[in-house]
């Protein structure tokens, strides 16, 4: 992008192939260039990042019409997607059963991601207005989902992810868990031992955006090397996430 001009954003959701390519190649550039991100399902020849879940999706796009750029994106999943799938993407790391059963309307985030150029400004505040109106729309109660740490290095991350244990857990009837197969424990140092600013410093900004809206994280982080991170499973209340959302971007700059 070029930083002298002004963004012109606006919200699309993939509704054909070639718009689904442009957000498959954000997120190549993202979780596999930047991230190093790697699998089956990752084409290198078209530089796509793609799975099975991108066909029975929806796909959320922030799109700048001033150059013509795909600034960020959202693969949503709701409840009928995840039949038609046969279950979340989530659960492939996370036990949500206290989720489904709840008797609360779910949606599942995934794969979001931000343009380089576009991270620190605007754009995610466009992109959260884009999934409140969604939310909405689709009668949402509960959005859920995975958001990672880079690296799997767990020891270096024992005090982002155990302050998140300690002062961010999310209510047993709604608390995902991480399957025991590459799942550890958050809560590997004592809250009193935890310097709490400087672990928060440490938890990367968009995890931090969902905790600002009211999120919550459930037990355990789920180890991928697949795609280098340690993930955690986010759980948000949507009418907590509207009240906050108002408060905090009331004068986006």
């Amino acid at each position: 992008m070029n930083m002298h001009t002004q963004p012109t954003f606006r919200i699309a959701m993939a509704d054909d192939p070639a718009l689904l390519a442009s957000a498959q190649e954000l997120r190549y550039r993202v979780f596999v260039e930047e991230l190093g991100a790697s699998g089956p399902m990752v084409d290198h020849d078209r530089q796509l990042e793609r799975d099975r879940f991108d066909e029975i999706c929806d796909h959320m796009l922030l799109i700048d019409d001033a150059v013509d750029q795909v600034a960020g994106v959202y693969r949503l999943i709701r409840p009928e997607h995840a039949a038609a799938a046969g279950r979340y993407y989530s659960e492939d790391e996370f036990d949500v059963s206290a989720l489904k059963s709840s008797g609360r309307r779910l949606l599942e985030l995934g794969r979001s991601c931000l343009h380089q150029d576009y991270r620190g400004g605007a754009a995610m505040f466009h992109l959260w207005n884009g999934l409140a109106a969604y939310v909405e729309a689709h009668e949402i109660d509960v959005l859920f989902g995975v958001a990672s740490f880079p690296g799997t290095d767990v020891a270096a991350l024992a005090e982002p992810l155990s302050v998140l244990h300690h002062s961010f857990l999310a209510p047993p009837e709604l608390r995902p868990k991480a399957h025991s197969a590459h799942g550890v424990p958050m809560d590997m140092l004592p809250a009193a031992s935890v310097d709490r600013r400087k672990a928060m410093m440490r938890v990367p900004a968009l995890i931090k955006g969902y905790l600002r809206l009211g999120g919550l994280v459930g037990q355990g982080a789920w180890i991928d090397h697949d795609f280098n991170t340690a993930d955690v499973c986010l759980v948000l209340d949507t009418a907590q996430m509207n009240a906050r959302r108002r408060s905090i971007y009331a004068n986006p700059q």
